[in-house]
């Protein structure tokens, strides 16, 4: 926390190297600092700021899905990693009990600390998410009250890179600072985020984004029990690596896909309930596979396939957090290739089957298997079908390999990225 004034010249001396090293690569450092200096601006000039008001700098990362592809929505096990692409803010208590934050090309975000009941009208709405957030703190006892916030964010819409959860866990963590000391645990802040889109916002998401957001680094999670899934951070520094993590946006739209996404689901669950389960978690692999032709004939072979993915994936997901504890990285990206080829061959969600001669991803994964086989890994990333891949790139092979994909994707689909840790106050 500083004066406005003095953290205008700690950004504009470039004063904060040690305090950027905690989230940002060396080389990012000079865009952070503009960056922060612009929204410092805006939050002086919208909220007509005078010299000695008290601020803070606030970070939450994106997210990648590392492995677990299409796994937890049936009680299955994930890897996932907070990265460098992240939400921001400037933030500063007030005395008034209200709650506004401004958001960098979207309308200002007002809420009163004492309003805090779901509104259907805000469906949908980042203002449900700031309602939420605050809704839920007050509800487990935290303390609550006003503060004015200005905003930006670099985690892509629609990538895969979980934006809305970046923004959820961003409210929270200056809720835990600006009123709690900084003390409500970032796994809490994870599932007061999930709480505030799936009550407020009106999205039933399950639990992922929101945790890798808030706890950062690589993170496994098992949700056996999705009410209390068992996270445990690992204990690997990827920067040590001799990798980046590079995201590959083909510009295929999202759009119309719901039934795609929404099949994968209710696939695994149908074969769940052919062993009268609800979820896949639920049912033995080896019993899938003994009764693969009843299966097929009741349900379909996709379906059996889905489920095939799902078993292999929840192992996969074993065996990378082991190769990353014994600092195998070479065993880690083999394991990374064989979870992208069960999304294409089994899980089957590459491209759309509404429009089989577009398939901008599987391009970008058979260019990658031609210029990465034998140095690095590549597969689909998210919930797949349009949108985003995931490589992991030896940093002397960065520029060949992103050169490549932009001159087929544009000069802006590729971005390269640290793995960090969560949510955060920098300064």
């Amino acid at each position: 926390m500083a004066k406005l004034n003095q953290m205008k010249e700690l950004l504009r001396n470039k004063q904060l190297d040690s305090e950027f090293s905690v989230v940002y690569k060396a080389e990012a450092f000079d865009k952070q600092y503009s960056r922060y200096l612009k929204i410092l601006a805006d939050f002086e000039e919208i909220y007509e700021a005078d010299a000695e008001r008290e601020i803070s700098l606030f970070s939450a990362p994106g997210r990648s899905e590392i492995g677990g592809n299409h796994t937890d929505h049936n009680h299955g096990l994930v890897l996932a990693a907070g990265i460098s692409l992240d939400a921001i803010a400037v933030a500063s208590k007030n005395d008034e009990g209200i709650v506004r934050v401004k958001s960098a090309g979207y309308p200002m975000d007002v809420v009163n600390c004492n309003e805090l009941e779901p509104c259907e009208k805000e469906y949908g709405k980042s203002q449900a998410i700031v309602r939420g957030v605050i809704a839920r703190f007050k509800e487990l006892g935290y303390n609550v009250g006003g503060f004015d916030a200005t905003t930006t964010s670099q985690v892509l819409s629609g990538s895969g890179l979980s934006s809305s959860a970046a923004f959820e866990v961003l409210v929270g963590t200056i809720l835990s600072h600006l009123y709690n000391d900084g003390k409500v645990p970032m796994p809490e802040i994870a599932k007061i985020a999930q709480y505030s889109e799936n009550v407020f916002f009106g999205k039933p998401c399950g639990l992922l984004d929101q945790m890798a957001c808030a706890v950062g680094g690589f993170v496994s999670i098992d949700f056996a029990d999705t009410s209390k899934p068992v996270i445990n951070a690992i204990d690997f520094d990827f920067s040590k690596s001799g990798h980046s993590l590079v995201i590959v946006d083909t510009k295929g739209s999202h759009s119309n896909l719901t039934d795609d996404y929404a099949a994968v689901r209710r696939e695994m669950e149908s074969v769940a309930e052919f062993f009268g389960k609800k979820v896949l978690r639920e049912v033995e692999k080896k019993d899938v596979i003994a009764n693969a032709a009843a299966l097929s004939e009741k349900l379909g072979e996709r379906a059996v396939l889905r489920a095939l993915h799902f078993f292999g994936e929840n192992e996969k997901v074993i065996a990378q957090t082991d190769a990353l504890l014994r600092n195998d990285f070479e065993a880690f990206k083999k394991l990374i290739i064989a979870s992208g080829r069960s999304s294409y061959m089994y899980n089957q969600n590459v491209y759309t089957c509404k429009n089989p001669t577009n398939q901008p991803l599987s391009l970008a994964l058979c260019i990658s298997e031609q210029l990465l086989s034998g140095k690095g890994a590549w597969r689909v990333h998210g919930g797949g079908f349009a949108g985003t891949i995931q490589a992991f790139v030896p940093d002397e092979f960065v520029k060949e390999y992103t050169d490549a994909l932009r001159s087929v994707f544009g000069d802006d689909s590729c971005y390269v990225l640290s793995i960090r840790k969560g949510g955060t106050r920098i300064v």
